[in-house]
């Protein structure tokens, strides 16, 4: 007999464990498996790269036959569909585990719920909402895509201790230094798309490339609507090396698009007169592309449109001890806002830690009155 706080105790292992795959495994979710028996781990695994073995298959490959009559604990529902890979039901079934714990159901049409029952059918006992709510944090990215339909949105900016992302004239190299900068690229690398406002991409110029390279490589991404990104910039002038969607309105002129188009560029078109409204059908676009993480890098006005839209989850923010002053000076966030303090966004859990010289501040983003 398990007691629940052995229980806790694996499936925390398991979750250390599926942490490794975050950057890796996408559009697939970060799973963790951990095989025990009397107390004791005899094997374990996670799931290290799209197409590579599941997290389960890992763990009962290392366990080997120590594996039946054993325990199997694993963050998410166990698939029983082929994929990439085969079912890790029947990889559960033909090793003889006695109990299967799990975090969350996956809501996959494929799997959703069907995993749970398949290992039922077959005798072995199920038991699911161990550490359910921190399963759920860590693949918040998958579930949002699978169950909305829309990636999970990361805001991201430098800002002085005044609140300003810019001087008056538009100035913001460099707000942060070094380290901070250094923690961007490495999240840069781990994101399936880079976002940023047409005035972004004209002002600062930006790769947003990661450097050095991470397990991903992004598709960089410029909300605009008129297809005025000049081929001078950087990102039309490397978009055959990696690449670039310009994402314009109806209003945007057939020449411009070409010679886009001609750069290399995917010019995307996106309908209606809202721009609000296009903005949510190029977040659907991207998660019909399989993209989970959508890292946004401004400016203010894109920023603000997806906390107008509900569309901000997670926020990384960079904050120098700096002051610069300027009432027009830029704000990280803009949009329509609110009009009370008891409706704002907590962002919670949340770490503060230096990065540097700056202060560094990430966590996820919880709606007024969730707090």
């Amino acid at each position: 007999m398990t007691d629940e706080s052995t229980d806790v105790r694996f499936m925390e292992r398991a979750l250390e464990l599926a942490r490794k795959g975050e950057g890796w495994v996408e559009p697939n979710p970060t799973v963790g498996c951990v095989v025990a028996r009397r107390q004791q781990i005899v094997g374990e695994g996670w799931h290290r790269k799209y197409g590579a073995p599941h997290a389960e298959t890992e763990a009962l490959r290392q366990a080997g036959a120590a594996a039946r009559g054993a325990t199997l604990y694993v963050n998410l529902e166990p698939c029983c569909h082929h994929g990439q890979t085969p079912p890790c039901t029947e990889a559960i079934i033909e090793a003889g585990v006695d109990r299967v714990v799990v975090g969350i159901q996956d809501p996959f049409p494929a799997v959703s719920g069907q995993g749970i029952a398949a290992l039922r059918c077959r005798g072995i006992t199920v038991d699911v909402g161990i550490l359910d709510d921190a399963a759920r944090r860590l693949c918040a990215p998958y579930l949002k895509r699978v169950e909305t339909g829309v990636p999970w949105v990361i805001g991201k900016w430098a800002m002085t201790l005044d609140g300003k992302v810019a001087t008056v004239s538009g100035d913001s190299r460099w707000i942060s230094g070094t380290a901070a900068r250094d923690k961007v690229h490495a999240l840069r690398g781990r994101v399936d798309a880079i976002m940023v406002g047409r005035r972004t991409a004209e002002h600062d110029d930006p790769l947003l490339t990661a450097r050095p390279a991470g397990p991903r490589t992004a598709t960089r991404i410029v909300v605009d609507s008129r297809a005025t990104l000049t081929l001078e910039s950087r990102l039309v002038q490397t978009a055959r090396q990696v690449p670039v969607i310009a994402a314009v309105g109806p209003e945007a002129d057939d020449g411009r698009c070409q010679r886009l188009r001609n750069a290399g560029v995917e010019v995307l078109g996106l309908p209606g007169s809202d721009p609000s409204q296009r903005l949510l059908a190029l977040l659907r676009e991207l998660a019909k592309r399989q993209m989970t993480r959508v890292l946004v890098e401004g400016g203010g006005r894109l920023l603000g449109a997806l906390r107008d839209l509900d569309q901000l989850d997670e926020v990384h923010a960079f904050m120098a001890l700096k002051l610069v002053g300027g009432r027009n000076a830029g704000s990280p966030i803009a949009g329509r806002g609110l009009s009370r303090i008891a409706d704002a966004w907590h962002v919670l859990p949340v770490q503060i830690e230096r990065a540097g010289e700056d202060i560094y501040v990430h966590g996820l983003v919880q709606r007024g009155g969730d707090s």
